[in-house]
C-alpha cells in the first residue's frame, strides 16, 4: 500500500485525502497549524469507517519520521518549496506534487485550465457560468469552488474549469489541460520566486508544458511578457490570441467597431461590448478568453451571448457595494497587485477616494501615476507600513491619510468624498498585516460601508 502524505489540512488537503483513501492509499495528514473543527470531524468520520492505521493526522507540528516515509507528498500551495522540510523530502527523492496533479490522474473529464496574474477568477467563473447554461456536467475548482480532488472523488464530471495559481502549477508533473488560458502576466508573489520575475513567468507557462498539438493555448496578445515568452520558447499547443487591437491571425479574438469578434475554425462569433455585464477593458479580454474556450467546447452562440450579458461578477473584484449620499462604494479587495489596481483605476469614471495598502510585494507604483493623477482626489492608506505609498504619490496627491482598519478607512473616506465621487478599495497589496485574507478585508470594508 502506497503512503501519501498531505501537508496542509485545508480544502485541497482534505479533498486529496478523501480521494487518496478511495484509491487505496495509506494517508498521513500533517498541518503545522491547527486543523479546523469541521475538517477534524470529516477526518474522524473517515477514521471510524476505515482502518485507523490507514488514515492518521496531526496538527501543530510536522513529524518528520512519518513524513519522510511517504511514497508521494501532496503539498498545500501555501507552503513554500524552500522550507527545510520540503528540501529534505526532495533530497530523499520523494515526489512533491499539487492537488491538481494528484486528482488529475483519477478523472477522464475534459479540462480547461486558467491562470494569470489578474482576471483568472473572473474568466474561470464566467466560463463556468456559460457552461452551466448547457447540458454539460461541469465542475469548477482549483482556486475557486470546492476541492478538485474532492469533486473527482465523489462525482463524475464531463468537464472541469480550473483556476490555477502559479503555486499550484509549480506542483504539476504530467497535468495537461485540453484548453489552457493565460489571461495576463504582471509581477506578483516574487517573494516565492527569489524576486526573479522570469521565474514567476516560467511558472505560469507550466500550464502549457505538457500540452500536445491537439490542445489549445488562449493568451493575451497585448501582454509583452507573454509575447516575449512565446517568442523565446515553444509549446505544442495551437495558439489562439485575443487582443483589443486589430486581427492578428486567422483564428483568434479581436475588437472592431465596438464589437468582440471571434474567428475559430471558419466560424465567426460577434457581440457588442456594450452588452457585456462586466465593464472595463480588462473584462472585455476576460469575455474574449471565456468565449473562445466556450466556442472550442461547441457551446451555442446564443448561449454565450446571453451568459456574457447576465453574469453577475465576482465578489471582491470591482464589486458594487452601495451608493450613499451620491457616493459610490466599490470593493476591489481582490486587487492584491499593481496590475489589478491599474485596471480598477482605469475603469473609474468619477473623482475617486482610493483606499490602498497592506503587505507590499515589491510594488513599483510608478505605472499607476497617470491614473492616480487623473482620477484620484485623495488616498486613504490601509496598512501597517505606508511609507512607500506616501513616497510614491505625495507629489501628485495633496491629501494622504493613514488608517489602521477597514472601519476607520471607510469613515475617513466618507468624510472626504462628495456627491458623484467613488470610494474605491483597491489595495494593490496583500492583506495579512491587518486581515486574515483579501476576503476578510473585503467583507470588513463592506460591513463598514453598510454601517455608515
Amino acid at each position: 500500500m502506497k503512503k501519501l502524505v498531505v501537508l496542509g489540512a485545508g480544502i485541497s488537503g482534505i479533498g486529496t485525502a478523501i480521494l487518496a483513501r478511495r484509491y487505496g492509499y495509506k494517508v498521513f495528514i500533517s498541518d503545522k497549524g491547527p486543523i479546523s473543527n469541521n475538517y477534524k470531524k470529516v477526518l474522524s468520520n473517515m477514521m471510524s469507517t476505515r482502518n485507523i492505521d490507514e488514515l492518521q493526522f496531526e496538527e501543530g507540528q510536522h513529524t518528520e519520521e512519518n513524513i519522510l516515509e511517504a511514497d508521494i507528498v501532496m503539498k498545500s500551495p501555501g507552503i513554500p518549496d524552500t522550507i527545510p522540510l520540503i528540501e529534505k523530502i526532495k533530497e530523499k527523492g520523494i515526489p512533491v506534487i499539487s492537488e491538481i496533479e494528484f486528482a488529475n490522474q483519477y478523472t477522464d473529464a475534459e479540462i480547461v485550465g486558467i491562470t494569470g496574474s489578474n482576471g483568472k477568477t473572473t474568466t474561470t467563473l464566467l466560463l463556468s457560468h456559460i457552461l452551466k447554461n448547457t447540458d454539460k456536467n461541469v465542475g469548477t475548482a482549483g482556486n475557486v469552488g470546492s476541492s478538485f480532488a474532492l469533486q473527482v472523488a465523489i462525482e463524475t464530471r464531463d468537464l472541469f474549469v480550473l483556476e490555477l495559481s502559479s503555486f499550484q502549477l509549480d506542483g504539476i508533473i504530467d497535468f495537461a489541460p485540453h484548453i489552457a488560458i493565460i489571461t495576463n502576466i504582471s509581477p506578483d508573489h516574487l517573494d516565492r520566486y527569489d524576486y526573479k520575475y522570469e521565474n514567476y513567468i516560467d511558472s505560469k507557462f507550466r500550464i502549457t508544458k505538457n500540452q500536445t498539438a491537439d490542445d489549445y493555448l488562449i493568451y493575451d496578445a497585448d501582454d509583452e511578457e507573454i509575447q516575449k515568452w512565446l517568442k523565446n520558447n515553444t509549446t505544442k499547443a495551437k495558439l489562439l490570441p485575443f487582443t483589443l487591437g486589430d486581427k492578428i491571425q486567422e483564428d483568434g479574438a479581436y475588437v472592431k467597431d465596438g464589437e468582440i469578434i471571434i474567428e475559430l475554425n471558419q466560424k465567426v462569433f460577434t457581440m457588442g461590448i456594450q452588452n457585456l455585464a462586466l465593464l472595463g477593458k480588462h473584462n472585455v479580454k476576460n469575455a474574449m478568453a471565456a468565449s473562445m474556450a466556450a466556442t472550442l467546447l461547441k457551446v451555442r452562440k446564443d448561449t454565450i451571448r446571453q451568459s456574457l450579458s447576465d453574469f453577475e461578477g465576482v465578489e471582491h473584484r470591482l464589486e458594487n457595494v452601495l451608493t450613499i449620499n451620491g457616493v459610490h462604494y466599490i470593493n476591489d479587495s481582490k486587487a492584491t497587485n499593481i496590475n489589478a489596481t491599474y485596471y480598477a483605476l482605469e475603469s473609474m469614471n468619477a473623482p475617486t477616494v482610493w483606499i490602498v495598502g497592506g503587505v507590499d510585494k515589491g510594488n513599483d507604483y510608478d505605472e499607476l501615476l497617470p491614473y492616480v493623477n487623473e482620477k484620484v482626489k485623495a488616498i486613504v492608506c490601509l496598512g501597517e507600513d505606508n511609507e512607500k505609498i506616501k513616497a510614491a504619490f505625495s507629489n501628485v496627491i495633496d491629501l494622504i491619510i493613514e488608517t489602521q482598519g477597514a472601519e476607520e478607512a471607510v469613515k475617513v473616506a466618507y468624510k472626504i468624498a462628495e456627491k458623484g465621487d467613488n470610494v474605491l478599495l483597491s489595495p494593490a497589496c496583500a492583506s495579512f498585516d491587518l486581515f486574515d485574507n483579501y476576503e476578510d478585508r473585503g467583507r470588513q470594508f463592506k460591513d463598514a460601508v453598510r454601517q455608515l
